[in-house]
């Protein structure tokens, strides 16, 4: 099979098309021919060694069909998405036309959407609704900051929240882009400096829960932005890896304010946090009739993938980006 490989860790260059033995699926796993591939940022970080050692072959999920499912359940040809389960981290990942996944990460899915659309919302929309409804437990008529809603995961978060029927502040840190985080329905955004929380409480503007995607740069912050009794998660890292200093619960924490984190690539499809909690299939449904966004803004040829991996670092896709492998 075809594949693409990490030759040694370092810029997007070091991504090379090479061919590779076809991998056989264990038991518990499914063999997936991969169609189309979602772009995620934890591939670059993986790529260039900011997480250590990790398997020859990323790539976190992708679209395409069963070759092969040893348990029988699911059907050669199959229409499926695969997420996460150790995939570019622990075993080989989607960056192939072959892919071996654990059945707990593999989802059919029902829709006319093309293999490009249907890589374009497993993997953000999954993170996006566990971390506003499984773990931050978001209503309607509530007001939930995203930080970092450029990002594709935060636009999924956006567009989820704006669906559920909450109020909406997005931010980013490029005042160009505030027009989009609008059009998909923010009702209020704000040009992040680091410096939110004293701008909130200037504006009056309760805030019950905040999704945090810039991370540990900012956690300090993000906690002083919510109300009394608010809720904060962490999902991502897009303000770099480095730890919070000094941190201290007493100081740094405010009262009867909820703090959570929520590590996708750690805990989706696992028996804590299953993918059949995540109504995909709905999801799906709402992107085909257009009420919810999330096609790719932007698809490239699986030769393409160095490219690829320079719009994505530049920060200047501004959504979704997919791969096609056919």
């Amino acid at each position: 099979m075809k594949a693409i490989t990490i030759s040694t860790y370092g810029g997007p260059e070091v991504l090379t098309v090479t061919e590779l033995p076809d991998p056989v699926p264990a038991t518990g796993e499914v063999l997936v021919r991969v169609k189309a591939i979602g772009l995620n940022h934890a591939e670059a970080y993986m790529r260039a060694g900011a997480w250590g050692k990790v398997a020859a072959v990323t790539g976190i999920e992708c679209a395409g069909t069963v070759e092969a499912d040893p348990s029988g359940e699911l059907p050669t040809g199959t229409t499926v998405v695969a997420i996460l389960g150790g995939m570019g981290r622990t075993r080989n990942g989607s960056y192939a036309e072959l892919v071996t996944v654990p059945a707990t990460n593999v989802v059919p899915v029902r829709s006319a959407l093309g293999w490009a659309d249907l890589a374009a919302v497993p993997e953000v929309y999954a993170t996006a609704w566990s971390s506003l409804f499984g773990t931050l437990e978001l209503r309607p008529d509530e007001t939930v900051l995203v930080r970092g809603a450029t990002s594709s995961l935060g636009q999924a978060a956006v567009n989820l929240a704006v669906d559920h029927g909450a109020r909406v502040l997005a931010t980013t840190r490029n005042p160009a882009h505030a027009a989009l985080l609008k059009r998909l329905g923010a009702e209020e955004v704000l040009i992040d400096d680091g410096r939110l929380s004293s701008r909130v409480r200037d504006r009056g503007i309760p805030v019950d829960a905040a999704l945090d995607l810039v991370g540990n740069s900012v956690l300090r912050d993000s906690l002083a932005t919510v109300r009394p009794r608010g809720r904060v998660c962490q999902a991502g890292f897009l303000g770099g890896f480095a730890p919070v200093t000094d941190f201290d619960p007493i100081a740094d924490l405010p009262s009867g304010v909820r703090f959570s984190f929520f590590g996708s690539a750690f805990v989706l499809g696992g028996p804590d946090f299953p993918l059949s909690d995540i109504p995909l299939d709905t999801v799906y449904a709402k992107v085909e009739a257009g009420t919810l966004p999330g096609r790719p803004v932007r698809t490239f040829r699986f030769d393409e993938i160095v490219e690829a991996h320079r719009v994505l670092e530049s920060g200047q896709a501004l959504g979704k980006m997919t791969v096609t492998v056919d």
